[in-house]
């Protein structure tokens, strides 16, 4: 394999990738609330890790999960980080 077929084919490599990965649409009737989410109970990626699931401690405030929106404030929980 030549040095340009091997870019082309890693090029249709990343874009295919790309295409496969999951998108998470937005849903008006959600929004993120900070601080509430119990150990291993955040919904995505923050605080270092990559992954929903991975909280280490209760109530981080830098983790977060997806409530109905308006209800945040309810739960103790802030719409930033904090």
């Amino acid at each position: 394999m030549n040095t340009q077929s091997l870019i082309l084919a890693s090029a249709i490599t990343a874009v295919l990738a790309l295409a496969a990965q999951p998108t998470l649409a937005a849903d008006a009737s959600k929004e993120k609330c900070f601080g509430i989410s119990k150990i291993a109970g955040n919904d995505c990626a923050a605080n270092g890790h990559s992954c929903a699931g991975m909280a280490k401690t209760a109530n981080d405030g830098k983790e977060w999960k997806l409530v109905a929106k308006g209800t945040c404030l309810d739960l103790k929980g802030s719409l930033t980080a904090r």
